[in-house]
């Protein structure tokens, strides 16, 4: 068998006792490492304080006196609102209120329908004597161009009778109708105001005296014999003329 998996008898060795200078070197080391802990903390407390004295503290007197201007106002609006009148009213005297206001508003309602009403029928009637003075006008523009074409139509007509008579009415070789008449018509002399006047009346007739007057100048040496020899026999006598065939005109 293994001799090592075998239980032995033999007794833990003990240990070795402390001497007194021993503890007492172990002691001064640990007095001599407190002493170095607390230097060091009283080095951090000094430190500290040196901090806090370098430390600046505002000035925190402006801030408080805004804080206390605010506060005042606050206080200023509190005191009003504790002094209206509104926190003494019951419901019944809100609800009059309210009753009053409403009855307020619907009179000036009233009266600014009232005053619409009026301007509107103001509107009306001013638009009815725009219109009857436009009508009156009218009616008078009518009545003055029935004048003035009235007066027109007059003066034209005593202007074409008037003349006639006036010239009627001169002596007879003045000719003054003859001369009106060639006005009238617009031609330049009497005989061709009288040519166009009998060709206009009666054109045959005109014609025939057209017919005549040319026959006479183609034949006139013919006519002046006949006229010498009925004047020198004192008696009518026969001519003989030449008469040229022109075309007939249809009617």
């Amino acid at each position: 068998m293994d001799e090592q998996g075998l239980p032995t008898n033999t007794p833990e060795p003990q240990p070795r006792a402390e001497t007194a200078a021993e503890a007492f070197a172990r002691l001064d080391d640990r007095v001599a490492e407190l002493d170095g802990r607390i230097a060091l903390m009283v080095r951090a407390v000094e430190h500290m304080a040196a901090e806090r004295l370098n430390i600046e503290i505002p000035d925190y007197n402006p801030t408080l006196e805004k804080a206390n201007a605010h506060l005042a106002a606050i206080h200023k609006r509190m005191k009003a609102i504790e002094d209206a009148p509104a926190l003494d009213m019951t419901p019944e005297d809100i609800g009059a209120r309210i009753a009053a206001a409403a009855h307020k508003a619907r009179e000036a309602d009233r009266a600014s329908v009232q005053q619409v009403r009026q301007s509107q029928a103001d509107a009306v009637q001013a638009l009815h004597q725009i219109i009857g003075n436009a009508r009156t006008r009218e009616q008078q523009r009518e009545h003055l161009w029935w004048s003035i074409g009235g007066g027109a139509l007059a003066g034209c007509l005593l202007w074409s009778v008037l003349p006639g008579m006036i010239a009627r009415a001169m002596p007879e070789d003045w000719r003054w109708p003859e001369r009106i008449a060639r006005r009238t018509i617009g031609e330049p002399s009497l005989w061709d105001a009288g040519s166009r006047m009998m060709r206009a009346d009666n054109p045959e007739s005109w014609r025939a005296i057209v017919d005549a007057a040319e026959m006479r100048r183609q034949n006139r040496e013919a006519i002046d014999a006949c006229e010498k020899g009925a004047a020198k026999a004192k008696r009518s006598v026969k001519c003989i003329i030449k008469v040229e065939a022109r075309q007939m005109v249809q009617p």
